[in-house]
């Protein structure tokens, strides 16, 4: 059996590398879009930022069918920004990776919480996946999840609503940028 030429690991090596930097070139693309889409909506600050935090609240529960739905309904009722919402709940789905461990601790808050004790091992590793679809399977393992994912989640929209009104406050403060022709007029 030939082995591989060097040429062909090096080919192989960079072309995992380029995959890598082009998967945190489009996260990067996509941040930087989803930023300024909330920067540039035309609503005001309050509005914007009640929006996000509350897709961002959304966003930690484990309510996976009905994150946006909820999110866009509770936005409604509001009168806050609709389109922050979803842009927040789509944001955190970039945790993705990060959910299991979410689980695991959202759940052991919320056995302390509801129960005060903490399990050794989380109950959700015995259940089935068909299980999930069933209610009582919600009142042995959901509830704790759901619970503790309010530790989670009131932070994040707090830390959202007031980081981008924030934000957005001093933005839309800045005098817009005069040209150089303006500038050397009042030179002379």
């Amino acid at each position: 059996m030939a082995e591989p030429r060097l040429d062909e690991q090096n080919r192989t090596a960079s072309d995992e590398g380029a995959a890598r930097v082009g998967l945190w070139r489009r996260l990067h693309h996509w941040m930087r879009a989803r930023h300024l889409t909330l920067m540039t909506l035309p609503d005001t600050p309050h509005s914007i930022a009640l929006g996000a935090a509350i897709g961002m609240f959304f966003g930690f529960t484990p309510l996976f069918t009905m994150k946006t739905v909820l999110a866009f309904a509770i936005t409604w009722l509001c009168r806050a920004n609709k389109t922050a919402a979803i842009i927040a709940v789509t944001l955190h789905d970039v945790l993705l990776p990060l959910v299991p461990a979410m689980f695991v601790w959202q759940y052991r808050l919320g056995m302390w919480a509801l129960y005060h004790r903490v399990p050794q091992r989380a109950g959700f590793r015995r259940v089935a996946l068909g299980d999930f679809m069933e209610w009582t399977t919600f009142l042995t393992v959901g509830r704790p999840i759901l619970v503790g994912s309010l530790f989670f989640a009131v932070p994040a929209g707090l830390i959202v609503y007031f980081g981008l009104r924030a934000v957005l406050i001093r933005a839309r403060a800045k005098p817009p940028e005069s040209s150089s022709v303006e500038r050397e007029s009042d030179i002379l």
